[in-house]
C-alpha cells in the first residue's frame, strides 16, 4: 500500500542516520528532497540509488496535486529535508496536510532535529520550552519579539550566520542584555561549538569572531 513517509537525515555526522530511515530510503519508490544534490551525498554514502524529485519551498505548492497522484498510483514516497527532520523549519507541512485530506497513510521516522541536543547543552531549563524556528526576516519581527518578551518559558530559536549578530541586537533590545543565552553551531560536526553567557556577552564574542554554519539560539525565559 502506498505511504507518505517522513525520514529524518542528519543534521552533520552522516553515522547519525537509524539503520530503519536507511531501509526506508531503499525500499521508497520516489524520494523528495529538499536540495537533490545534497541528499545525492546521503546518498551514495548510504549506496542507494534511486530516483530523486525536488520538492522544496519554491515549488510546493504546484507539485502537490502531481505528488498525490503518485501515491494514489501504489508509489511510495519518501520526503527529507537536507538536515533533520521534514516540517520543522523545513519543507512537509503542506504535503503531509495534503495527504491526510485525501486520505492517504502519512508515516513519519523519528530522528535527528537541532534543537533538541541545542537544548540540552544549553544548561537553562528544559522542562519547559517553546520552539520558535527563524524569526520573521521583515514583517511582523518586532510583534513577534514583543509578545516572546514576556514568555518564561525558555525559548528556542534557528538562525544563519548572517543573520546572527542582528537578532541577537534584537532579542537584546526586547529581551535585555542581561538575559542568558546559550547559541550551539555545526552540531554533530568537527567544530562543533557551543557558548553560553548573556546576550550582551555573546553579541560582543560573535562581533568580535563571525560566526560560520547554521546556529541554534536557546534563550532564558523570562524570570
Amino acid at each position: 500500500m502506498s505511504k507518505l513517509i517522513l525520514v529524518a537525515t542528519p543534521i552533520g555526522n552522516l553515522d547519525d542516520i537509524t539503520r530503519r530511515a536507511v531501509h526506508t530510503l531503499e525500499k521508497a519508490d520516489i524520494i523528495l528532497a529538499e536540495d537533490t544534490r545534497k541528499t545525492g551525498i546521503l546518498l551514495k554514502h548510504l549506496g542507494i540509488s534511486k530516483k530523486i524529485l525536488p520538492h522544496h519551498a519554491y515549488n510546493e505548492h504546484k507539485f502537490l496535486t502531481s505528488i498525490v497522484q503518485r501515491l494514489r498510483e501504489g508509489n511510495t514516497v519518501a520526503l527529507v529535508t537536507d538536515a533533520g527532520t521534514p516540517g520543522i523549519s523545513d519543507p512537509g507541512y503542506l504535503l503531509v496536510r495534503k495527504c491526510l485530506d485525501e486520505h492517504i497513510e502519512v508515516e513519519c521516522m523519528p530522528g535527528p532535529t537541532a534543537f533538541v541536543p541545542a537544548l540540552v547543552l544549553s544548561g537553562l531549563p528544559i522542562d519547559r520550552f517553546c520552539f520558535e524556528g527563524f524569526l520573521p526576516a521583515r514583517k511582523g519581527r518586532n510583534k513577534t519579539l514583543e509578545k516572546l518578551a514576556d514568555e518564561t518559558r525558555t525559548l528556542v530559536f534557528y538562525e544563519s550566520p548572517h543573520r546572527l549578530l542582528r537578532t541577537l541586537d534584537d532579542l537584546s533590545t526586547f529581551f535585555g542584555g542581561s538575559r542568558r543565552i546559550s547559541i550551539s553551531r555545526e552540531l554533530t560536526k568537527i567544530h562543533e561549538e557551543t557558548l553560553r553567557g548573556t546576550l550582551d556577552e555573546l553579541r560582543e564574542i560573535f562581533r568580535q569572531h563571525p560566526p560560520r554554519g547554521e546556529l541554534v539560539i536557546v534563550v532564558e525565559g523570562k524570570r
